[in-house]
């Protein structure tokens, strides 16, 4: 499952948890759905209570100062793609630019929560001997990963603000159990020993463009075949779906391909909200035709990013958007666009109070992979 960290206002530990997106299963657009990012962990206490504020008239020889309003993110034009990233685009370039550029704020879910808590779990289960991976044991582990998702991520505290009796968050906690408890139907973790959990792939292609994300975990046959697992906390989607649902695993196929010369013999997607199993066994000619269409893609992004034109794509799935307030499509003005754009005139389609530039903007282009290492694959 993968979180990314290009431009996202919650922090993310490089690409971490995630959960599945409410209607991603039946997207409104012709391309693939969106994967929908998990929230992910990183470092930080509880925030502290502030004290409450009074107002009081100003002392002789005082000024009243305005409250400085908090600074906004520095904007840095795209560097790279990820599942996520690439999924928000295809849903609404708007969207994409929201995330990336802008990063405006996303409050945290309760789905997407139990999403990072889950995956938590099921990573944390492999520390065990084999023979101790059982499903009273994978649900032991659940409240203690939620202490740490709380202590990692203090934000999602408020998730269950108003539950002073703890009712919602027993129950919330509970159907986490419940999917960790379905997993062990659906695979035996006794018979299986990772090769890789949560391991972040990274490679640069040879036109520049670097792929970046995490995968749940690698699984590699005494023979040298490749297994790529990616666990799901949402419903399977339908038939007719199935192709978008496998576009992250064959963004991540690719980049494995790319990485080590080794084409994954499978890729598989485990659904814990419907206890499904969805593998596809992939051939050249699908990684060959991914890298065209994330090529294609990589180029509507820079020119958006150039132009400062970042169109809403209406759907369903907008009903879930955090963003209303800032998109035209429900009244909203996005943020002044914060990147030079090329060339002078009117404002751009989500791009309201551009600074013009006269001269041709720097094409953007992605930076040299940082010799992150890649898992224990094989040889790069």
């Amino acid at each position: 499952m993968e979180t990314s960290t290009e431009g996202v206002a919650q922090p993310a530990d490089a690409d971490a948890a995630q959960a599945d997106p409410p209607s991603a299963a039946e997207p409104t657009t012709t391309a693939e759905p969106a994967t929908a990012e998990r929230p992910t962990t990183t470092a930080g206490a509880a925030p502290a209570t502030p004290a409450p504020e009074t107002e009081t008239d100003p002392q002789p020889g005082t000024e009243t100062k305005p409250e400085a309003e908090a600074p906004r993110p520095v904007a840095i034009p795209p560097a790279s793609l990820s599942p996520s990233r690439a999924g928000d685009f295809m849903q609404c370039p708007l969207l994409y630019r929201f995330r990336v550029i802008d990063r405006l704020p996303e409050k945290p879910s309760e789905a997407a929560t139990r999403g990072t808590l889950v995956h938590a779990v099921l990573e944390r289960l492999f520390d065990a001997p084999a023979a101790e991976r059982t499903a009273p044991r994978a649900k032991s582990l659940v409240p203690g990963q939620w202490d740490r998702l709380r202590e990692t991520r203090p934000e999602v505290v408020d998730l269950f603000a108003d539950d002073p009796e703890g009712e919602r968050l027993a129950r919330w906690l509970g159907e986490a159990e419940q999917l960790v408890e379905r997993w062990f139907t659906l695979e035996d973790p006794t018979r299986l020993e990772p090769v890789e959990r949560e391991l972040f792939v990274e490679a640069v292609l040879d036109s520049g463009l670097k792929l970046r994300g995490i995968i749940d975990r690698v699984d590699v046959a005494p023979t040298g075949e490749v297994r790529i697992v990616d666990y799901k906390t949402g419903k399977a989607p339908r038939p007719e779906y199935a192709e978008g649902a496998l576009f992250q695993m064959k963004f991540y196929a690719l980049v494995v391909w790319r990485l080590k010369n080794v084409v994954p013999r499978r890729l598989q997607l485990v659904y814990l909200g419907s206890g499904d199993v969805l593998t596809y066994d992939p051939v050249l000619a699908d990684l060959e035709r991914v890298e065209r269409k994330l090529h294609a893609l990589w180029e509507a992004i820079r020119e958006a990013t150039e132009t400062g034109d970042w169109r809403p794509r209406p759907t369903k799935l907008c009903g879930w958007c955090d963003h209303q307030a800032h998109c035209p499509e429900f009244g909203g003005t996005p943020p002044p666009y914060p990147l030079p754009v090329r060339g002078a005139g009117p404002d751009p389609v989500g791009g309201p109070g551009v600074v013009p530039r006269a001269e041709q903007a720097v094409p953007v282009r992605a930076a040299e992979s940082g010799g992150v290492p890649q898992g224990r694959m094989g040889p790069d």
